[in-house]
């Protein structure tokens, strides 16, 4: 893989997702979790293949204040973020054409 995501971090939340001039998908993942391995690479697939959306990564494990700010009980949860707010959750492991056809109303092609 590319490494076409980002990592985000307690630390740096703030500027990199929240002061973000594209939306940003974060996705919430542990290492220990099975559907979040699964779903990695279907986030790296669409990252690659769509530049008008930032897809991160933030290891729930390593980083609690931000996963507890934003209420993630379940791994896989992915936040879709825009002009600082939260626009969509999606909780669960899903294939990449289903993650596209959620996240269709913020992807051109």
């Amino acid at each position: 893989m590319s490494g076409a995501t980002i990592t985000v971090t307690d630390d740096n939340f703030e500027e990199v997702v929240l002061n973000s001039d594209k939306p940003v998908l974060v996705d919430f993942w542990a290492v220990w979790c099975g559907p979040c391995q699964q779903v990695a690479r279907s986030l790296e697939a669409i990252a690659i293949e769509h530049d008008e959306i930032v897809i991160a990564k933030l290891n729930t494990d390593e980083n609690p204040v931000t996963t507890a700010k934003y209420g993630v009980m379940s791994i896989p949860t992915m936040n879709l973020y825009q002009n600082g707010e939260v626009v969509k959750t999606i909780v669960g492991a899903k294939p990449k054409a289903a993650l596209e056809q959620d996240l269709a109303d913020f992807l051109t092609s």
